[in-house]
């Protein structure tokens, strides 16, 4: 019986997520209150203050949530990110995650577009998820300076400034994608946009 509770614990713990990733992409965070969380599963407002002190708890449990199903997937079709080859998987799946997966496009425009964020919130939620925040984007700057050093990269090559290219052109692309102004294939512009920024980079450097 104890471990029934749990799982249905777990459960509406769940659904109250869901709930407030409607919400918050319907109305917005400011204006979406805990009582209409409730409501719009059957809950008491008791219920969701069970499983949530508040609701930066509650944005930070759910951007903890997204994040970690979005690797654990990724992880699974890319296990190592510890090459070129690798990185250039890493973003192609992520890419195909984005594009096919509807909740995850949904919290993303939520997050990019809808989210008020405030220099409070964002540090608290920042400082609560920096434990598990593991996007690769350092491992390309670390990659490409170690090619560098072993001369396969030459040495007027800026790794920084490609590194950041790279980071911005990620971030503008997705944004895009997301916000469904993107009139291209997204995956198809990823894989494009990573030979051209890295691939080139390497080649240019040789």
């Amino acid at each position: 019986m104890a471990r029934r509770t749990k799982e249905e614990a777990e459960q509406t713990r769940q659904a109250i997520l869901l709930a407030a990733l409607d919400l918050f992409s319907e109305k917005g965070y400011s204006k979406t209150t805990f009582d209409e969380i409730a409501k719009h599963i059957n809950l008491t407002k008791g219920a969701v203050y069970w499983h949530f002190r508040n609701k930066p708890d509650l944005l930070i449990a759910l951007i903890r949530e997204v994040i970690i199903r979005t690797e654990d997937y990724i992880r699974k079709e890319v296990p190592n990110t510890d090459t070129i080859e690798d990185l250039k998987k890493y973003f192609l799946c992520t890419a195909k995650l984005i594009q096919s997966n509807s909740q995850l496009r949904k919290f993303m425009f939520f997050a990019l577009y809808q989210m008020e964020w405030s220099e409070t919130i964002y540090k608290k939620v920042k400082n609560s998820l920096d434990d598990i925040v593991d996007l690769p984007f350092k491992q390309i700057k670390e990659i490409l300076t170690s090619l560098q050093k072993s001369g396969e990269i030459a040495a007027n090559i800026n790794v920084n400034m490609i590194s950041e290219m790279f980071i911005c052109f990620w971030k503008g692309a997705s944004g895009q994608e997301i916000s469904g102004l993107a009139n291209i294939d997204f995956v198809d512009f990823v894989n494009m946009g990573f030979d051209t920024i890295i691939g080139k980079a390497i080649e240019g450097g040789k």
